[in-house]
């Protein structure tokens, strides 16, 4: 029976080099993470205009379409439709203002409890947390941003935690702002089209709009979708009686519908612990070798390609653990699991990249280890669920005390075999990919298998889930690192676990769970990752044409 290192070993043999192509990536998100690599970093008050001017603008900014229309109808001429997705973000942000101008800020020393009174009272979705301390100048300085849907996750966590609610209000808004350098951020210049992609993308709600280092707006999807409906469409009996009145309220006998046969089948089984069977591959360059990296296959000579896990940079664990769950009263078995790129260019500095990453990964296998054996110690009454962030600060702590020099990439995640969720954080250009058996008939419209006819298609393996990755800039990835002393700058590429892309997934059963570092994702696409995975479980039986049953085994 073939093992899950043997599609790892697969996978690992994809890999023809060790390029880092991650253009798209930089060039679309790391370009717009952090407005603190713009300038000024405040807040404009030059958006505010005089009512007069207002009511023009407005009026331009509305009847814009309607103008083009009628003229087109005088001429004779068929009118030409512009795309809702074309349209520019500046315009989007000037119709905004005109109809209705709010400074979406709020001050930096202000609680969760004014935040909410100022996302009711002026019906906003997020705000620009700034810094009023400097009064001699007009400009507001931006520290961070803090979006309606940050609110209720404060709300819910601190409810978790048992506070109460007077200490739950109280919380201080710029403890639980988004920082200034990781809020995403968009530019006039660019499309509704480009803007609801990178939304949807990053699972954002709020995109602040920078001009010349100055936030001059927030965009919301509401704003977005209002943006070519005149006010007389929005309201009025015509309109109450077209779009409203055959659709509003629900009678009494009204009920939720059956979930889909395909859903049924896995919440059937929902309630059964889910276990993962791992395995483990790790391969260096292909052509590397202790005196260094060939730039090709005749520089690397006539020697069987490298295969020595020794030489490569990456490092990774795997460790299961007893512990409490998140309630605190009931143990459960944990699996976590880690994988770390060292940063090759230590090299030039006489310093071996593998020290740093493998320093990392290990003490978090120390880490987990020494809480395991606290808990049987205590019964059970003195540990609870580590997480992956945590777990990687407490690692970067003893790794820096031990002053080991170097900086690598990680991601470290724990699987909850109850409630079927995987949770990770990472840093850097590592993380982790989830590949799931979905029919074509069930897919999303961006899920389905479009290019090949149905009557050819062998595999219903989808791509269910992609981690996100951070980067300053292209084949510059953020990570975790010491120099043998604190760095301050704040533009730095160094960051704290608490700075790491943190989130969860759902897991299935049949899913298959990829967790690398970029040594596999920047040379081997995705979907070929997908392909060589469902090779691997036809050549081993492990599915019958996508059969629910089998995967289960």
């Amino acid at each position: 029976m073939a093992t899950r290192r043997e599609l790892l070993l697969k996978l690992a043999a994809k890999v023809s080099n060790n390029q880092r192509a991650t253009a798209a990536i930089a060039t679309g998100l790391a370009a717009r993470n952090g407005l603190i690599q713009r300038s000024s970093r405040s807040f404009s008050t030059a958006a505010q205009v005089d009512p007069p001017t207002a009511t023009i603008v407005n009026k331009a900014a509305t009847t814009d379409l309607a103008s083009s229309l009628d003229q087109a109808k005088l001429e004779g001429e068929t009118p030409k439709r512009s795309r809702v997705s074309d349209v520019t973000i500046q315009e989007v942000l000037k119709a905004k203002h005109t109809a209705r101008w709010v400074e979406p800020v709020i001050p930096h020393n202000a609680t969760v409890r004014d935040a909410i009174v100022t996302c009711i009272s002026q019906n906003i979705s997020g705000m620009m947390v700034v810094d009023r301390t400097d009064t001699m100048k007009r400009q507001q300085k931006c520290v961070g941003l803090i979006t309606s849907r940050d609110l209720l996750r404060i709300m819910a966590a601190s409810i978790k935690d048992g506070k109460s609610a007077e200490e739950i209000l109280n919380q201080s808004v710029i403890q639980q702002m988004t920082p200034i350098n990781q809020v995403i951020y968009g530019r006039p210049d660019e499309t509704i089209g480009m803007c609801r992609a990178i939304m949807a993308k990053l699972g954002i709600k709020c995109l602040p709009i920078l001009v010349d280092g100055r936030v001059e707006g927030i965009i919301t999807a509401r704003d977005m979708s209002e943006f070519y409906y005149d006010p007389k469409d929005l309201g009025g009996k015509k309109n109450y009686l077209t779009d409203v009145s055959e659709r509003v309220g629900l009678s009494e006998n009204t009920s939720m519908a059956e979930p889909p046969i395909f859903v049924r089948q896995h919440l059937a089984s929902k309630h059964d612990p889910l276990f993962i069977n791992v395995g483990t591959a790790e391969y260096p360059h292909p052509f590397k070798s202790h005196d260094g990296v060939g730039a090709n296959r005749r520089d690397f000579g006539p020697d069987d390609l490298a295969t020595d896990p020794s030489l490569s940079e990456d490092a990774h664990f795997v460790s299961t653990v007893e512990m409490l769950d998140e309630s605190g009263t009931n143990m459960q078995k944990l699996l976590y699991m880690g994988v770390a790129d060292g940063v090759g260019s230590w090299r030039e500095y006489g310093v071996d990249p593998r020290d740093f990453s493998r320093m990392l990964m290990g003490e978090c296998q120390n880490i987990l280890r020494d809480a395991s054996s606290e808990c049987s110690a205590t019964g059970g009454t003195a540990c609870t669920m580590i997480s992956p962030a945590e777990l990687l600060a407490r690692s970067y702590k003893r790794t820096k005390e031990a002053n080991v020099i170097g900086s690598s990439t990680a991601c470290v995640g724990v699987f909850d075999s109850v409630h079927h969720q995987l949770h990770f954080s990472n840093i850097g250009d590592s993380g982790i990919i989830v590949l799931r058996h979905i029919d074509s008939d069930v897919a999303s419209a961006l899920q389905r298998n479009r290019t090949t006819p149905r009557t050819e298609r062998k595999s219903d393996l989808r791509i269910a889930f992609v981690s996100q990755q951070q980067l300053k800039s292209f084949n510059h990835p953020y990570q975790m690192g010491w120099t043998g002393e604190e760095v301050v700058d704040k533009n730095s590429s160094f960051k704290q676990a608490s700075d790491s892309c943190t989130s969860s997934v759902h897991i299935l059963r049949g899913d298959i769970i990829i967790m690398a570092t970029d040594g596999l994702f920047d040379n081997v696409d995705i979907d070929d990752i997908a392909s060589i995975a469902l090779k691997w479980e036809l050549d081993n039986e492990f599915i019958d044409n996508g059969g629910i049953d089998t995967r289960r085994r």
